[in-house]
Parts: C-alpha cells; sequence; structure tokens
C-alpha cells in the first residue's frame, strides 16, 4: 500500500560550515528517503537553514554584514555542500521566512489562548557596553562549584556541574568582556509542565504505520525522558530582548522569539513552501486528523527540545505530532572528538575536494543502526573497506563480465539462464533488506549485502570465465555466465542504490535500463544489450586522505609572548611503561548509584559503583571537591582489577579516577553514551 511520508532533518544553523559530523544524520536520512521512493512512496524530504539568534547576529556584525545577507551567503554554501553529497532535500529552505513567521505567530496564539503562555519578570545578566541582555553560552567566568576558569553561563566542561549565570564567579561578558550587571526583564515561558501528563503518553505511545505499531521514540530516548520527567519540567523561555535577529512576538514590542520556538517551526514553513510550489495539500499532513507519516531525524543532544518542546507545541496548538523522532550520536574520527590540531575536524567542502562523497556515504551505511550509538570514521579502516567492499568485491563483478559481453556477442545477454541459484538467492533478499533499511539498521543491510556480493564472486571463481573464453564450442555457456553476472550486478544495485545514488545512476547508464526500483528485484534483464563498461569507481589513494587531514590542521597554539601563565603545577611525567604494563590496567565505565559520607572521615566519600554485572564499594578521597548528593547518577571511571584494600572504615573494591592535586580535584566522566562495564582503552 503507498504511504504520505513527510521527512525532516534537523536544520543546520545558520553560523558555521558543515562538517563530516554533521553529515552522519543527513546521509542517513537521505538514505531512508532514497529507499522509500525506490519502494514507491509518496516521500517528500524537507530542511531549512536556522537562521535566528545573538550567534548569527553577532557574526554578522563582526564581518560587517547585515544578517540577512550572512544568512543568504551561509545558505548557498550549505546547499552546496549538501548537494556534493547527493543529499536531495525536496526542499531546503530558511527559517527566516514569512512562512516561518505566520506559522510561529499561529502556534504562539494558540498556546497563549490555550493557557500555556505566560509572562514574569526575570533577572539576567546584561552587557552595560553591548547594551544587550547575555545568553547563557555569551557569559563566562568561574566554575561556582570547582573554580574553573572560562566556563559558560550553563555548564562548567572540567566537573560537569550545571548552573545559572547569575551564579558564576567573576562573570564577564564573551561579546565584549566587560563585567556584566543584573537587571529585570518581564520574559514569556511555555508551561511545558502542564503538558507532562500528555507528554508521559505520547513519548512512551506508538503510532501505527501499515496497521503495525511503532513506537515514537527508540527505547533509549524513552528512558531518558523518563528521567526528565523524574527531575520534573521546567516552564521553557521562550522569549529573547532586543537586540535580537528573530521574529519579534507579537503585541510585545522589543522581545522576540527565543530561537528555538521559530526553529522546528520551519520544519512546516519549508513543507508549506513546497505544497505551495507543487500545488500540494498541506493540511494533509499537518492536521490533527492527518494519516500521513511524519518523521523527524536528529542528533540525540537536541532530543529534550523534539521530544518534549515540539510536540507539546503542536498538540496544544491544534495540529499534528510526529509519527516518530529518530535520534543518532555523535561522530567520532579515529576514535577521538573531531580535533582542528590534528586535522580531523573535516568540514564537507575540503572532504569533496579530495575524496568521493559516495565512499564516506557507503562507510556511514555500514557503521549506522537504528540506535542513538556514537560512530567512529577510522580513517585507515574506511580506505581499507571501501577499496574492499565496493572495489574489489561489488565493481569488479562488472568488470570481469561486461568485456566478454561486448567483444564477444555485441553486449546482448543470453535469453535464457536457466536455474541460477546465486539470482533465486539475491532475489529473494530483497524483503529482509527493505525491512533493515525500513528500521534503519543499514550495517546489518550492508553485512547482509556485502555477503550476498561474496557468493556472486564465489561464482565467478567456481566459473572461471577468462578461462571458458579461450574454450572452443564454451561461447553459449560464457554468454550465459557473463549475463548471470550483470544480473547480479544488477540487482546488487537495487539493494545499494539508495546507499550510492551516483554510481547506481552511473550503472543504470551502463545498462542501458530505466532508474532501478524497489520491484525491480523481481525481474531479470534476458536478450537485453549492455553499453561497453567504463571503469565505475576508483580505489581510495590513502594520499589523498593524507592531504585532506594536512589541508584541515589548524594550529591551536597561541603565539608565545600571548601564551597565559598556567594557575597550577603540571607534574612531571612518570617513567616511561610498555603497552603490555597499560594493558594489565582494567579500566571501567561506573555509575554512582549510590554516594555518601564517612563518618570520621574528612576527604573520604563512600561509593557503590555499578559497572554492568556488578557492583562495587569504594572508599574515594573526594569529599574536599563534591558533595555526595552531586555525585549520585554520574558515571566515572574505575580502575576494576585492583586489588581490595582493607580500610579502618570497610573494604574498598577498586580506585575512582580523577584529575588535580592542590589546586582541586576533578573525577573523571566518560562522554554520552558510555555504560556502566564498557572497557576504557
Amino acid at each position: 500500500m503507498s504511504r504520505k511520508i513527510l521527512v525532516t532533518s534537523a536544520l543546520p544553523y545558520a553560523n558555521g560550515a558543515i562538517h563530516l559530523g554533521h553529515l552522519v544524520e543527513y546521509i542517513q536520512t537521505d538514505i531512508w528517503v532514497r529507499f522509500q521512493k525506490m519502494r514507491g512512496h509518496t516521500c517528500h524530504y524537507v530542511c531549512a537553514d536556522d537562521t535566528h539568534g545573538t550567534p548569527v547576529m553577532l557574526r554578522a556584525e563582526k564581518e560587517g554584514l547585515s544578517p540577512e545577507a550572512l544568512i543568504e551567503r551561509v545558505h548557498g554554501e550549505h546547499l552546496r555542500d549538501f548537494t556534493g553529497f547527493h543529499v536531495a532535500f525536496d526542499n531546503y529552505y530558511s527559517t527566516n521566512s514569512e512562512e516561518n513567521r505566520q506559522f510561529a505567530y499561529d502556534i504562539y496564539g494558540k498556546l497563549k489562548a490555550n493557557g500555556k503562555i505566560v509572562s514574569r519578570t526575570i533577572s539576567q545578566l546584561f552587557d552595560p557596553e553591548k547594551s544587550m541582555f547575555l545568553p547563557d553560552r555569551f557569559v563566562k567566568g568561574e566554575c561556582p562549584k570547582c573554580g574553573a576558569k572560562d566556563q559558560y553561563g550553563d555548564n562548567c566542561e572540567v566537573c560537569g556541574a550545571t548552573y545559572s549565570p547569575t551564579e558564576l564567579k567573576n562573570p564577564y561578558s564573551a561579546v565584549s568582556g566587560a563585567t556584566p550587571v543584573l537587571r529585570d526583564s518581564e520574559h514569556f515561558f511555555f508551561r511545558l509542565g502542564d503538558c507532562e501528563d500528555f507528554l508521559k503518553g505520547w513519548t512512551t505511545g506508538a503510532s501505527t504505520v501499515n496497521g503495525a505499531e511503532r513506537p515514537r521514540l527508540q527505547e533509549g530516548a524513552a528512558n531518558k525522558m523518563q528521567e526528565w520527567f523524574d527531575a520534573g519540567l521546567n516552564d521553557w523561555d521562550i522569549s529573547r530582548d532586543a537586540p535580537y535577529f528573530g521574529f519579534e512576538i507579537p503585541d510585545a514590542p522589543g522581545k522576540y522569539f527565543y530561537v528555538w520556538l521559530d526553529a522546528p517551526v520551519g520544519y512546516m514553513a519549508s513543507h508549506k513552501n513546497l505544497c505551495d510550489r507543487l500545488g500540494l495539500d498541506f493540511d494533509e499532513y499537518w492536521s490533527k486528523d492527518s494519516t500521513a507519516e511524519l518523521y523527524h531525524f536528529i542528533g540525540k543532544d537536541i532530543l529534550y527540545f523534539h521530544a518534549l518542546f515540539w510536540p507539546a507545541m503542536l498538540e496544544y496548538s491544534g495540529y499534528r505530532t510526529p509519527t516518530g523522532i529518530n535520534a543518532h550520536g555523535f561522530l567520532t574520527v579515529d576514535g577521538a572528538k573531531m580535533s582542528k590540531s590534528r586535522g580531523t575536524f573535516i568540514t564537507a567542502e575540503s572532504y569533496l575536494r579530495h575524496l568521493n562523497p559516495e565512499w564516506l556515504r557507503y562507510y556511514f551505511a555500514a557503521k549506522l543502526n537504528s540506535a542513538i550509538e556514537d560512530i567512529d570514521l577510522n580513517l585507515e579502516d574506511f580506505a581499507a573497506r571501501v577499496n574492499s567492499d565496493l572495489i574489489g568485491k561489488y565493481v569488479n563483478i562488472a568488470s570481469r563480465a561486461a568485456g566478454f559481453l561486448t567483444k564477444r556477442f555485441g553486449g546482448e545477454l543470453a535469453r535464457e539462464l536457466g536455474d541460477v541459484p546465486v539470482l533465486a538467492k539475491l532475489q529473494a533478499a530483497g524483503d529482509e533488506l527493505a525491512q533493515l533499511l525500513e528500521a534503519r539498521d543499514y550495517s546489518r543491510a550492508i553485512r547482509d549485502i556485502m555477503a550476498l556480493t561474496d557468493e556472486v564472486n564465489q561464482f565467478v571463481d567456481a566459473n572461471k570465465p577468462w578461462e571458458m573464453a579461450k574454450q572452443e564450442g564454451m561461447d553459449a555457456e560464457l554468454q550465459r555466465v557473463c549475463s548471470i553476472l550483470i544480473n547480479a550486478f544488477r540487482l546488487l544495485t537495487i539493494y545499494l542504490k539508495p546507499v550510492l545514488p551516483k554510481l547506481a545512476a552511473d550503472v543504470e547508464a551502463f545498462l542501458n535500463i530505466a532508474p532501478l526500483r524497489w520491484v525491480d528485484a523481481g525481474s531479470l534483464l534476458l536478450g537485453h544489450c549492455i553499453h561497453p563498461y567504463s571503469h565505475l569507481m576508483t580505489r581510495i589513494d590513502p594520499k589523498a586522505i593524507e592531504a585532506m587531514v594536512e589541508e584541515n590542521k589548524q594550529s591551536l597554539a597561541p603565539a608565545a609572548e600571548t601564551k597565559p601563565a598556567l594557575d597550577y603545577d603540571v607534574p612531571p611525567i612518570a617513567e616511561t611503561i610498555s603497552i603490555d604494563d597499560f594493558m594489565k590496567v582494567d579500566l571501567r565505565v561506573a555509575r554512582i548509584v549510590e554516594a555518601k559520607s564517612v563518618e570520621g572521615a574528612d576527604k573520604l566519600v563512600s561509593l557503590t559503583l555499578d559497572i554492568g554485572n556488578e557492583t562495587r564499594h569504594v572508599f574515594a578521597g573526594i569529599k574536599s571537591a563534591y558533595k555526595p548528593e552531586d555525585l549520585q547518577g554520574r558515571l566515572t571511571v574505575m580502575v576494576a582489577n585492583l586489588a581490595p584494600r582493607k580500610m579502618k572504615f570497610g573494604l574498598s573494591e577498586g580506585m575512582v579516577l580523577a584529575a588535580g592535586g592542590d589546586g582541586g580535584l576533578y573525577i573523571l566522566s566518560p562522554d554520552s553514551g558510555a555504560k556502566p562495564g564498557m572497557r576504557v582503552k
């Protein structure tokens, strides 16, 4: 049954270039959309630049541009990069549009009429030199918990504490450097807590798709929602004071919608712009009684906005809510966060100067699944996998068969192939591969496709067409074997087309066929003439990767004369050890499930640590830096194979890791996504 589907990706901010971390999401989404279109469904993919907010305003000012001129330039750059990676939006728009203004006004007005908007006076830090209130990320100072310097106004990157900007010690404006002052201002708030009953049902519920129930959120996302419900839902400040680049709130001069109010509304605006261009019915997708499907693909860092604020905004303003929200993890490069100093903070533009975009599309697909997991771009593995899978296995099938057909048979395929088990298996795989792609389990789909490719290559090796071509009287069999290979190559291309659209188009031209659809896996090419073969894809040259990395390297060290003096002593590096020595230490991610003071001990905190399959009890000398109640629930790292130590207060079964010395102590915390029991290596 044909489906009507609307798909969005998160809106990239109009304040910077597209990089490979962004592309995880857009490639993941594009593969899914292309698959749906190949299946014959009506599927629209819309997106837009997220253009409003203080950062855009300040960057435009710094460059001597109007905000409108800046976002117009960035829009062109973003669309250029997405197009370079074959991300095929049906509409790529801007949140700074009249459609978005009208939808934002409409939703705000309906929420206000529904009693979901309140106003109250709050105190905020104000930059007296720039005459502007400062958003959290534009205030810096010393962390009120650990004292670390140059921390943002909402959280400390050293100890992980969260706080309000007014709690910072020695605050200063990140815009002008001036010391901010407190001023009162009236702000508007969305009463998110009033929506809690609806949201609890919505986040744990399911949508009906083709008669089947599908959870709206992944399991990990639903669990995260419960944590936020347990902590309590706070009212959401949806307003900002002038000067601010955005939409002014109706009947509130000098007040503007906070960027996160109108950013998701940009999905609707982009789709409305597409509907007006193509004569589509917007309400068919967004009304309360809509039977169309609506999916948002997002990063895990903006789950709060999309799974709480957004469905509540839609529900209480009379629109439909999403069918599903598909969150993904972050990208690391060579096992670490992207780094400008190492050249692994790679922009889309620089990648395209050196490498084929479909190599990255394939590699990401081979790593992605439906879970909220980070993926790693290992550059060495990237080259090896692409060269082995796409060149050595897949493309090799066509190159080994096409030449014989062109030279000996004028490019004509055999009219009969007989019973061919390898082709039957390829055709039968279509339904299961479709289920995997539908579920966004791309990595398993790629594994299964490559396993089928291996079987086709085994068929090549078993039949040896190059030897058959030398034998008299074997022409008919040679034509049949090579025709089987071309048909196998075509079937594999059908399954890979959502991932490799440009290569698939080249294959379609080579095979002299119409654009491939998923249903075409049910038929074979018989008595058909193909064009002469030419190289479809080259191998990755490691030198091209090296050139790309080198191009992206930026020195992060400040000039010697401006380098600030360290305010702490750096101890000398210890004696060198071997890798074998290091591997003896078993480091594990641990969750602190209980933390309490130790009676009679000034420095110790008693910790109960969950390390996956068991709990451990550890005494840690960190009481001077942390209150026990602040530690509960946090992830840390422990030495799991340290011999238990009998202490005055009990048995300590390990050691938690912390950095610091006389200047303070900071326990180590793994990145989001780590789970108790994972080994640190």
